[in-house]
């Protein structure tokens, strides 16, 4: 039997991946388009996991002037085409910043600073015999390595340091540089989460900007990260990239698999894209092509179960403050979704969330960091998205449960109680929960509704979750449709005001009067509950519908 090759999980280093003969789906092809389309700056935003590094590191490995890669490229698509012989033609400029965070400035500061220093100690060896001792650039090049070498120097020394490398480079070469910037957005994203954002903005916007607007020693500039640039703020002076996000076709193939690269890949290890893999892990559209997370059916492929392994792949630090912040609006536009709606939104994805924190630019963020999938576009400000997958599902339960302070255990026993038909231990469980998020239930609106519909997300699959769904002669609140025979549908109506008793009563009779039960089949608990801040109660009834006929 021929023995699987490994699969390059946790490895996104082009090179290393080739020469131990992993298994690499080929995306060769985006170097011909990186120069066929020949922008000055350009930025590819995408959500975290979805291949931008590995993809990063094979431009740097294919240009590379200091290297001959060919036996790296040999046998992929791109050695097929007229830009083959541009394989090791220019000198590059690689930064990946995925590891430059810090809760100071101080701290993620200095990880930027190693970073660009790294690259400067490469090339201080590649041009010892290129340099012009004793020249103004020879002395600016090696002042530049000691300000870097120096953990105490201040930021503000090397904010030119980028751009004095393209020249540098570009003088000792003959050749304008490619540079090459990875997950430019994580130092961002850092300071914003710890609270120094203010601290930090000048600097990233002018080493940005003084390398990438107006340098006459720069060829082409690649970037990639989660976010949009913004046009305004700290990016005032990095206004003119070309921004490709995920509504663009050009780049669309090549971050994430395609539905045939997802069958290849686990045929190879003896699986197949059956339905139950696609409700997981597919539901994404990249420039009208569906595409599936690369990550997930890595993991997929090696360990053989379908599990949530896109959760917690990176910080989510940014989604969960959303979240937080989001108004009333939002959060009735989310019960659509999590009920597995798809619905059009304002969405803007000319502006980052961290530079203007609104809902049109939250739905920019969810879909950005493939929280949601936006299938089309309606005009130029609206667009319809849904939730793409169980995967992203559970991952939305895991966020609302974190910001209701619900422990995740006890979730999980509330939930088995309820669809088994134990009520008092459920109920117990539910006053817990109520009694540990007060204070997330008095910031919403309907809070209640939504918290227990983001707790039910995890039932997707064996259970149809809707919400405000007609039905009978009226809306419910939420029914869980049970797909399994042996298993209870669920119908639950909620409350709010001073009168427990009267309300859970009147939630319960709202449910047998609307008759809330119409299409279903079999065994139906009726849950009545009512709130009043801290407290709640609750009353049930079983019921038994066949044939539009009630009995219990």
């Amino acid at each position: 039997m021929n023995r699987k090759r490994t699969l390059p999980i946790g490895n996104d280093d082009f090179a290393e991946v080739r020469r131990d003969n992993s298994y690499y789906v080929d995306k060769s092809l985006m170097i011909k388009d990186f120069l066929r389309m020949n922008d000055k700056v350009a930025l590819i935003a995408r959500p975290r996991r979805f291949g931008k590094t590995i993809n990063m590191t094979m431009l740097r490995e294919f240009f590379d002037i200091t290297k001959d890669s060919r036996v790296i490229f040999k046998n992929l698509a791109i050695m097929d085409t007229e830009y083959a012989d541009q394989i090791n033609s220019r000198p590059v400029i690689f930064f990946t910043m995925k590891d430059c965070k810090g809760i100071t400035s101080n701290e993620m500061l200095l990880f930027v600073k190693q970073q660009i220093y790294q690259e400067y100690f490469r090339y201080e060896k590649l041009l010892k015999n290129k340099l012009t001792k004793g020249s103004l650039e020879a002395d600016d090049f090696y002042d530049m390595i000691k300000i870097l070498r120096n953990p105490q120097s201040h930021h503000a020394l090397f904010t030119n340091s980028i751009r004095l490398l393209t020249q540098v480079v570009s003088n000792a070469y003959g050749i304008q540089p490619i540079l090459l910037i990875d997950e430019y957005d994580q130092p961002i994203i850092s300071s914003y989460e710890y609270g120094y954002h203010h601290e930090t903005g000048v600097f990233f916007s002018n080493l940005y900007g003084s390398a990438m607007k107006g340098n006459p020693y720069l060829d082409q500039a690649l970037l990639t990260g989660v976010q949009r640039i913004a046009k305004e703020s700290i990016f005032s002076q990095f206004n003119n990239a070309r921004v490709y996000t995920v509504l663009h076709r050009q780049y669309a193939p090549y971050f994430g698999l395609t539905v045939s690269e997802t069958e290849t890949l686990l045929a190879e290890y003896g699986l197949t894209l059956d339905e139950w893999v696609q409700k997981k892990y597919d539901g994404y559209l990249f420039g009208g092509i569906e595409m599936y997370n690369p990550w997930s059916i890595l993991n997929y492929a090696d360990i053989g179960s379908l599990d949530n392994y896109w959760i917690n792949t990176s910080s989510n630090f940014l989604v969960k403050k959303a979240l937080k912040a989001a108004d009333h609006r939002f959060w009735e536009d989310f019960d659509r979704l999590a009920s597995g709606e798809e619905i059009p939104v304002w969405l803007t994805l000319e502006t980052s969330y961290i530079e203007r924190d609104s809902n049109y630019s939250l739905w920019g963020l969810l879909v950005n960091s493939g929280y949601l999938t936006a299938l089309r576009r309606v005009d130029e400000n609206t667009a319809v998205v849904r939730i793409p997958n169980d995967e992203v599902m559970s991952e939305f339960q895991v966020l609302i449960s974190e910001l209701a302070g619900v422990n995740g255990l006890d979730l999980k026993r509330m939930l088995s109680c309820l669809v088994n038909r134990d009520m008092k231990p459920f109920f117990e469980l539910y006053q817990n929960i109520v009694i540990s998020c007060t204070s997330y239930m008095d910031a919403k609106e309907n809070a209640y509704h939504m918290l227990f519909l983001g707790m039910c997300i995890t039932l997707r699959g064996a259970y149809r979750v809707t919400s405000n769904i007609e039905a009978g002669f009226g809306r419910s609140d939420i029914t869980l449709e049970s797909l399994m025979p042996s298993h209870s549908h669920v119908i639950i109506e909620f409350k709010q005001g001073d009168d427990l008793e009267r309300l859970k009563e009147e939630a319960l009779q709202q449910i047998l009067d609307q008759k809330y039960y119409i299409g279903l089949q079999g065994d139906i608990i009726c849950v009545g509950l009512a709130h009043d801040k801290k407290r709640c109660e609750m009353v049930f009834k079983e019921i038994h519908c066949e044939a539009g006929r009630l009995s219990g």
